[in-house]
């Protein structure tokens, strides 16, 4: 052995230094344990997401949906009321044709306003399920283009919001009107308010038609404007009238609600409470996954039929 190997040899061993103590696991995080819901709590909960759902969809259905529903209704009734010109069976009076009262919602005319872009078809009937469709005849008034004074009421912001710039119009300009009779060009007269004079009571054999819509910011209306105007050529036979300005029914004047079916209103939430109930009954039995996928659809038809008939005791020319 050499000198180098005696001493590395002889040299101690040193300890190795000792190893730091490990850190204490921590205990897993426990979630924090809720109570479960009781039947009341999860009703209540249920209530006001139902609430806010009705809300969301009355909106949606008179901003969005209406002028939608309003669309389709137009093209129905141009449809069917082109069938009847091109046959000859167009109405001239309150009966149709075959002289049996017309329905509410019948076609009766064709109003073209071309600077202001309305192309409507008129119905029968002035209520606010009528003006759902576009503009509306009053029962207790002749039909435009005949003898004596004709009344046409539109809305001005919900349900495409036909009549909504009725009040530009100036004296003098021009508008047609188109029944079974034929097509009859109007004069406007001029633009009046409540409270303003009327215009002189047209003279025997003279037509005149008044047109009628809401006054005021949209969907806040505070008033009804009208619209004054009269035939410029000869005025056509009057057509009977079963209705007069005493039975017209209060529904169907301007300004007014649909009370006639609250019946339906009720029944509607009568359908959205139950499928509440029974969706709080599924939410205890199955869990929120199953009875979501099963109710929502249930729930929202049910907010659908309740804002619907919600939307018919508003002011029938919003």
């Amino acid at each position: 052995m050499t000198l180098q190997e005696d001493r590395a040899a002889e040299a101690p061993t040193r300890p190795l230094p000792p190893r730091p103590p490990k850190p204490p696991r921590r205990p897993p995080r426990r979630r924090p344990q809720y109570a479960p819901l009781t039947p009341v709590q999860v009703f209540l909960r249920g209530t006001l997401v139902s609430i806010s759902v009705l809300i969301l969809v009355f909106l949606g259905n008179v901003l969005l949906v209406s002028h939608i529903t309003h669309f389709a209704s137009q093209q129905e009734l141009r449809d069917t009321f082109r069938a009847q010109l091109s046959a000859g069976t167009a109405p001239v009076s309150e009966g149709d044709f075959e002289d049996h009262l017309l329905d509410d919602g019948a076609p009766v005319a064709l109003l073209s306003i071309p600077q202001l872009g309305i192309d409507e078809v008129v119905a029968e009937g002035t209520t606010s399920g009528v003006l759902m469709g576009g503009p509306g005849h009053r029962r207790d008034t002749v039909l435009p283009g005949q003898a004596g004074v004709s009344v046409i009421m539109g809305r001005t912001a919900a349900f495409g919001g036909p009549f909504r710039s009725i009040q530009t119009l100036q004296p003098g300009e021009d508008f047609t009107v188109r029944t079974g009779q034929g097509e009859q060009t109007f004069e406007v007269l001029g633009v009046r308010y409540a409270g303003d004079p009327t215009p002189p009571a047209p003279v025997r054999g003279e037509s005149r038609l008044i047109l009628m819509a809401a006054r005021g910011a949209p969907y806040l209306p505070t008033g009804v404007v009208y619209v004054d105007a009269k035939a410029t050529g000869d005025a056509k036979a009057t057509g009977a009238r079963q209705t007069t300005s005493m039975s017209l029914p209060p529904q169907a004047k301007a300004m007014a609600t649909d009370v006639t079916t609250v019946w339906a209103l009720v029944f509607a939430l009568q359908f959205l409470v139950v499928a509440e109930l029974l969706a709080v009954w599924a939410y205890r039995r199955v869990g929120w996954q199953k009875t979501w996928i099963v109710f929502a659809p249930v729930l929202l038809l049910a907010s659908v039929f309740v804002s619907d008939q919600l939307i018919r005791l508003l002011p029938n020319l919003l």
